[in-house]
């Protein structure tokens, strides 16, 4: 992953003493749903107060893992205008077969790469929101997963924290027949139909 470092368990401060409110909040709403109480943990090279994804957690539950970023919010001060909505508004998340010891690499990179993109073009995903990156979302050519969509998480309510609000998008992958269908309908028609078979949008490149 590049700017990732290993995996580690336990929370990623900076130093002990520091206080990350916002970050608190994210883990707190995923505990009301995900019993995985020592979760993986990737930080990165950016340090609080700086712009950009400062973690990823991937939780096990149920067969699959599900990964949840953290940087998106304001996890350790106010820093934004709006006092109602904490940072971009949004934390990401994505759910993935865990059929190892760690989520695949693949999808941590993906995660990586849409945060950095809403950084870089400061335009925020939200619900209903897809993307097509014009290839497999896994780097290789043996899935059909070549697009991605957004939806409200299935699971996991929204943050309150004391810089503000933020709800949880989930990341899905699609195919390029179901992006068309997408576009001739609507994202949350086409995610519904997807959620008859996995209630929870776990993206499968097997599928």
């Amino acid at each position: 992953m590049s700017g990732l470092d290993e995996p580690k368990r336990g929370k990623l401060m900076v130093d002990s003493a520091d206080e990350a409110p916002g970050w608190d909040a994210i883990e707190a709403a995923v505990a009301t749903r995900v019993k995985d109480t020592n979760p993986l943990h990737w930080g990165s090279n950016i340090l609080p107060g700086q712009a950009g994804l400062y973690g990823l957690s991937a939780y096990r539950s149920d067969g699959y893992w599900l990964l949840v970023t953290f940087g998106m919010t304001e996890l350790f001060a106010k820093e934004s205008d709006d006092q109602d909505v904490s940072g971009w508004g949004c934390e990401l998340t994505m759910r993935v077969p865990m059929d190892a010891d760690q989520p695949p690499a693949w999808a941590l990179r993906l995660l990586e790469r849409l945060v950095n993109y809403v950084f870089d073009s400061g335009r925020p995903f939200a619900e209903g929101h897809r993307l097509d990156p014009a290839g497999p979302i896994t780097g290789e050519a043996n899935t059909r997963l070549t697009a991605v969509a957004f939806a409200a998480d299935p699971e996991l309510p929204p943050i309150a924290s004391p810089y503000g609000s933020a709800r949880f998008l989930t990341v899905v992958g699609i195919t390029a027949d179901e992006l068309e269908r997408m576009k001739a309908t609507t994202t949350a028609a086409v995610l519904r139909d997807l959620a008859d078979r996995t209630p929870t949008l776990v993206t499968d490149p097997a599928r």
